[in-house]
């Protein structure tokens, strides 16, 4: 096939053609004028399975032939004269025994990292064992290394690389995935040095970026029939150049480093590198363009004497698009819109970017056309239905039953679907509406026991609920494979619900992915040690993201979207790069905890600028194509980005070259895609909506309250739309499902711990000592209060105050005592037939027969001037009393009214009774409430508020926001 060459055989493919296409086209064409079974003796090996499917899909797309011997680089392992080498085992069983071994180190050290990295920490140290066996790097090179200035760093660092120690040196029997590959390759390169194949051996498609690879790739290209044929090779990059591309620490991140190195253990040059095919790529000038804008760094002044023997610019860049979005939305949408005119004339067309939100986007976009592209990604098996599901599952062994947690997982479309899923929906809505009006915010067997009875729950769904959520945590540590049995069997019986059927958990394609990784769990937990249920969690959650899964619906199948790795190995009429800012395209490199690029320099280790160059050069091949789009958001969520570097190369590399019409080009380029943006805008284009104005609904006088309590005068002078629509609409803020110690639940403790401590105090005064109220309060934090921390907080406030309060209590003692505690209240008033009610917090009677009304505050007590104006409460309980209006009490006078202050610190605030008399007061209350009874009295929504920013309960329903405070009423007559 081959004619005898003295040197390495070496040939190439340029940027922009479909690799697999011209491999199969020069198989072919090579072979053409060979008997049919010569292309069977050919031994073809590819890198990834990707390409493999390709390459076959290809042949059999005709003419017909015998196909060549096709096989992967990590297969060649397997063949019957290799077969002696150990199987590798598995990589998860080396994570499970790695994570024990750093967590051991960090239980004796604790101040080498904290606990919540210990799974970061063992992924990174395994990727750097993985390294070092696929460089051939031993423990020794790392541990030699020069580190006068880092001591400190390298001794922390030392004391975890000393775990790599012992897998590296595990022995024969215990082969890792890359030392098995090395003794793969060296046994095979060993035997071609005896017998080296006499039928042709070609690799094709590798760029030689890992050492155990590069190592295959220098023994095929010297074998007396072998080949390599390398993927996106460069043919306009000069000599000069190829040159200065020798240092990995000034060159490692340049596309075409990889083959600069391979050139240098072959002992080769430039132009001993051949052409696979004779066929010219789709844009010839576009790939001198691009060659020239990605040359490297330090040699970038190559722009001002190479730039003006550019020629041909417009050809260059007539099927080039730049789209620049203000937002990720507008860039998905202007993407999207493209790839639908794809699918509507015929166009094969593919999305490649390494952002996989861009990705979700553009996916949303589509959905509206009913395009479903064909993402060889999928979908992260972690936010998969079975995935999300076992990851819920598994939280309930971590923390406390909290509302939010059962109900999240009741409502999961795999929660309960073994049979009759609709009664199990409908006890989850009846629950969910108990627990928000009710709580508690940790469920518990008693408590769901009284929702079963309060709502009459069937007692077969009541027992499964509690049997399957309540008592699930777990404080201690058990040991893995327990971990999985408890995932597994407390996750198939909520799937299947009470009925005794079996639920569709493990169904469909994400479910027997989920199932493969908890059965490679279990027969691999015997590795993982003792650990804690956050910690199982943990890794549960790792594992899932470590999968992927694909939609078997049938995807569009002229729509693609593609990672940078498969954009390699196919071919399309359009290709759209996307994301192409930094961060992005390229990614940031990942930080290294162990070794600085110097010390991975000398000791032989990939540098992180490899990913860099490995992305650039999946930029240079694809950006090659017949068409190409190029497209980025010039702002985040939340900053401006940084367009790409290669885009940024190439926009200033265009406008430095005015003689040529460069700036004109990129001018042309832009104008492709600010059409799309235009016309993008227009599709996202909405009616415009005229404001709400300000609301003041009038309804029918009967419809009105005749009701209020004493604390909503208040809300009705300052928002009487909030009465409207309680009382009128009869609406009632749903209470959140997430409870927290609010300030609402600590007004309501405080009151029942300064209650329960007088009332404790009214016939013994020696009680009223800082030790009583103290005990008190805690023991009534205790029973109320869910949380520790708020109840330390709460308690520590108390202790704050306590003095003053005990002091201010017993010279109110002195003049009188507690007479009534949670008094009720109600006044009618006439004639306008109106009822208020109220219950005061506490009443005393002084040493004159008077009466001291006593309000209890945990916020910030009323001013004066408040109470004067609209924070009537405690004036209006004085009036009602001297009326009579207090339960089982003949009108009295009242001598004072006082607002006492528990917050941070204690605070008196007395009612201005003098200045506000009770016969003023309830004529102005009669006066207010006759107002709002009269048919042409509308409620105004936020009529006097306290604060611009005050939020009311009901500001969405009168649409707060469309208008302000300075807008005009429109009331609203209502029948």
């Amino acid at each position: 096939m081959f004619d005898p060459s003295p040197t390495p055989r070496v040939f190439a493919v340029p940027p922009g053609a479909d690799f697999p296409k011209a491999l199969v086209e020069g198989l072919r064409a090579r072979n053409a004028a060979f008997p049919p079974e010569a292309l069977a003796r050919v031994q073809l090996v590819v890198n990834t399975r990707r390409m493999d499917r390709r390459v076959r899909e290809l042949f059999d797309q005709g003419p017909a032939c015998l196909l060549p011997r096709l096989s992967l680089v990590t297969d060649l392992g397997e063949s019957a004269d290799l077969a002696q080498v150990p199987p590798a085992i598995p990589p998860l069983r080396r994570r499970l025994e790695l994570t024990q071994l750093v967590a051991k180190l960090l239980e004796q050290q604790p101040d080498l990292a904290a606990r919540s990295s210990l799974f970061d920490l063992s992924d990174s140290l395994a990727a750097l064992i993985d390294e070092m066996q696929g460089e051939g790097v031993s423990p020794d090179a790392i541990r030699h290394l020069d580190v006068s200035d880092m001591s400190g760093h390298w001794a922390r660092a030392q004391d975890f690389i000393g775990i790599a120690d012992q897998f590296i040196d595990a022995g024969a029997d215990t082969l890792d995935a890359q030392v098995r590959q090395r003794q793969v390759v060296k046994t095979l390169i060993a035997r071609w040095q005896i017998a080296p194949p006499q039928h042709p051996v070609i690799l094709a498609g590798s760029t030689g970026s890992r050492g155990t690879t590069l190592m295959l790739m220098k023994a095929v290209a010297r074998l007396p029939q072998g080949a390599l044929i390398l993927p996106g090779y460069d043919f306009d990059q000069p000599d000069h150049v190829w040159h200065r591309l020798d240092d990995a620490l000034t060159s490692e991140d340049h596309p075409q480093f990889r083959f600069r190195k391979l050139m240098t253990e072959l002992e080769i040059q430039p132009d001993q590198i051949k052409r696979w095919t004779d066929d010219e790529p789709p844009s010839p000038a576009r790939n001198r363009l691009i060659s020239l804008t990605l040359r490297p760094a330090p040699i970038t002044d190559a722009w001002m004497s190479e730039g003006p023997q550019l020629t041909d610019l417009d050809a260059a860049t007539k099927d080039l698009t730049l789209v620049e979005a203000q937002s990720p939305r507008a860039e998905a949408l202007a993407i999207a819109l493209r790839l639908r005119q794809a699918a509507e004339t015929g166009q094969t067309a593919a999305l490649i970017t390494p952002d996989r939100m861009l990705t979700r986007q553009v996916s949303a976009a589509l959905d509206r056309w009913d395009i479903l592209p064909d993402d060889s990604a999928g979908l992260p098996l972690q936010l998969s239905p079975p995935g999300r599901f076992l990851r819920h599952v598994a939280g309930l062994f971590a923390r406390r039953l909290e509302g939010e947690a059962l109900l999240t997982l009741l409502k999961h479309p795999l929660c309960h679907d073994g049979g009759d899923r609709g009664a199990h929906l409908l006890h989850t809505r009846d629950l969910e509406l108990d627990l928000r009006r009710h709580g508690p915010p940790f469920p518990d067997r008693p408590s769901l026991t009284g929702f079963a009875i309060r709502k009459e729950v069937p007692e077969a769904w009541m027992n499964w609920l509690a049997a399957q959520f309540c008592d699930q945590q777990v404080t201690g540590e058990l040991h893995l494979s327990d971990w999985v049995a408890r995932l597994r069997n407390l996750a198939e019986a909520i799937s299947a619900g009470n009925t005794g059927e079996t639920g569709t958990l493990w169904d469909k394609n994400a479910g027997q992915k989920a199932l493969a990784v908890l059965t490679a769990l279990e027969m691999e937990a015997q590795h993982g040690g003792s650990m804690t249920a956050h910690d199982f969690a943990d890794l549960l959650g790792a594992l899932l993201a470590g999968e992927e899964v694909r939609d078997r619906d049938a995807p569009h199948p002229y729509i693609m979207i593609w990672g940078t790795l498969e954009a390699r190995v196919q071919g399309a009429d359009l290709l759209i790069l996307g994301g192409l800012n930094e961060g992005s395209w390229p990614e940031a490199a990942a930080p290294d905890p162990w070794l600085n690029r110097q010390m991975r320099d000398k000791a032989g280790l990939l540098l992180p600028e490899r990913r860099i160059g490995l992305s650039a050069h999946d930029f240079q091949q694809a950006v090659g194509a017949p068409e190409v789009w190029l497209t980025r958001a010039t702002r985040s969520d939340d900053a401006e980005t940084v367009p790409s570097r290669w885009l940024n190369r190439l926009t200033n590399l265009l406008l430095g070259l005015p003689g040529q019409g460069g700036p004109a080009a990129l001018t042309d380029m832009s104008t492709r895609g600010d059409q799309w943006l235009r016309w993008s805008e227009q599709l996202e284009a909405a009616p415009k909506i005229t404001a709400a104005p300000r609301p003041s609904p009038r309804p029918p006088v009967a419809a009105r309250p005749r009701r209020l309590s004493v604390t909503e005068i208040k809300r009705l002078i300052r928002d009487p739309y909030a009465i409207y629509a309680k009382h009128v609409l009869r609406l009632r803020p749903l209470d959140p499902l997430v409870q927290a110690p609010d300030a609402l639940l600590r007004g309501i403790v405080i009151h029942e711990i300064l209650e329960h401590f007088v009332k404790d105090s009214v016939l013994d005064t020696a009680l009223l000592t800082r030790e009583n109220f103290l005990k008190r309060a805690e023991t009534l934090l205790d029973q109320h209060v869910a949380w520790p921390t708020a109840r330390k907080l709460w308690l520590a406030r108390l202790e704050r105050i306590a003095d003053d309060f005990l002091h201010a209590e017993a010279a109110r003692r002195g003049d009188g005592g507690p007479v009534a505690f949670e008094a009720a209240m109600k006044l009618v008033l006439t004639p306008l037939d109106f009822t208020i009610a109220g219950r005061a917090d506490r009443i005393d009677r002084n040493s004159r027969g008077a009466l001291r009304i006593v309000d209890y505050k945990t916020g910030a007590p009323p001013t004066e001037s408040q109470q004067s104006k609209f924070d009537k409460q405690l004036l209006i309980e004085a009036a009602m009393a001297e009326q009579g209006g207090i339960d089982g009490m003949d009108p009295m006078s009242v001598a004072e009214a006082v607002f006492i202050g528990m917050g941070g610190t204690y605070k008196e605030v007395a009612a201005p009774l003098t200045k506000e008399p009770p016969d003023k007061v309830l004529a102005e209350l009669k006066e207010l409430v006759s107002a709002y009874l009269e048919p042409n009295q509308g409620f105004t929504s936020r009529r006097m508020l306290h604060k611009d920013t005050d939020i009311g309960d009901y500001d969405h329903l009168a649409r707060f926001g469309e208008w302000d405070r300075t807008g005009e009423t429109t009331p609203e007559d209502l029948k």
